[in-house]
């Protein structure tokens, strides 16, 4: 295959991907903010998370001057400058497919192009902030095109570059939504093991669809500690870290040749770390260090699979590297 093919294909992915995260972390930034708070700089804390995960925090603050929900939901989901939005994701995305028409089926290619018809449709109805039915919309188109996707293509390297881009996008989010969790959302140490507390690590969990899992896991309160277990080690959660890197170790493996020996290695690496790392260990060690340490990870095998095997155009817009999260000031 060539490498301008893998590519395309390689971000199509990612950016389906990207722009169905991005819905899941809005709809519960949402949700969580009808809940009462009354402490000072609440809704400012709640609504920098959603910037913080995606990146684009920097990007936000020279565009507006306070942070609050409309401005945010506007800025993250429709905003057409901000290189992080669904809309500018579901562009890029399509733009990826029409650029590799031939690798994919016509049914993928419906798929997307209709996803993207339909949000141009929908835009000039939408004048305030997002209301959560969008969310579903880009979270059910998401899983139509994997649906799509994985009932029609052929079981080849193009079918491989498109999981490699999935699950390594996948991984990138879970990481992020965990950290800006444990860092950001809950800055005040008396208010850990409250009701706040527990709503919001509900509410992480239902950002990722794991409340059920978490449920039939653990048939207990919701701790910080087991929130963690599942989303990082747990191999059978679908998007726990340990899954997503078993997924992309696999395809790497598959996809081969000896320009990837690096790549394979680094996939490996990580992959049995999650294998063979107990969570006391992680905690003693700090989940924000841990995570920022596995963002750093992800990021440099992103750009060893990008030069393994990827060749970059410069016309596409340039994706929002990973960053080492920070706390609100």
């Amino acid at each position: 295959m060539l490498s301008r093919t893998a590519d395309h294909l390689f971000w199509m992915a990612r950016y389906i991907e990207r722009a169905e995260n991005t819905a899941r972390v809005l709809d519960v930034t949402h949700n969580t903010s009808l809940l009462p708070d009354d402490s000072e700089g609440a809704e400012t804390h709640l609504w920098y998370a959603p910037l913080n995960i995606s990146g684009c925090a920097a990007d936000y603050q020279a565009k507006h001057q306070l942070v609050e929900a409309t401005a945010v939901n506007r800025f993250i989901a429709l905003d057409p400058d901000n290189p992080s939005s669904i809309y500018t994701s579901l562009m890029l995305a399509r733009e990826n497919a029409r650029s590799v028409r031939g690798a994919i089926t016509s049914e993928m290619w419906e798929s997307i192009n209709a996803t993207w018809l339909e949000l141009n449709r929908m835009m000039p109805s939408m004048t305030g902030p997002c209301p959560s039915g969008f969310f579903d919309w880009v979270k059910e188109r998401s899983h139509l095109f994997r649906g799509v996707t994985l009932g029609t293509i052929l079981k080849d390297d193009a079918l491989n570059f498109i999981r490699l881009g999935t699950f390594l996008e996948r991984a990138d989010n879970t990481a992020r939504i965990l950290d800006v969790k444990y860092h950001i959302l809950l800055p005040s140490v008396k208010e850990v093991g409250g009701a706040a507390d527990y709503y919001q690590w509900g509410a992480l969990l239902r950002s990722v669809s794991a409340f059920e899992a978490y449920r039939k896991v653990y048939r207990d309160v919701i701790t910080p500690q087991r929130v963690a277990e599942l989303l990082i080690l747990r191999a059978d959660m679908p998007r726990s870290l340990h899954a997503c890197l078993n997924e992309v170790d696999t395809t790497l493996e598959i996809i081969n040749g000896v320009s990837g020996r690096e790549s394979r290695r680094r996939a490996g690496e990580l992959h049995a770390a999650l294998h063979f790392a107990r969570i006391e260990d992680i905690f003693n060690q700090g989940l924000h260090e841990y995570l920022t340490e596995f963002l750093e990870k992800t990021s440099m095998l992103g750009q060893e699979i990008r030069t393994s095997y990827l060749a970059r155009r410069v016309e596409f817009a340039p994706i929002i590297e990973q960053k080492t999260l920070t706390q609100v000031q």
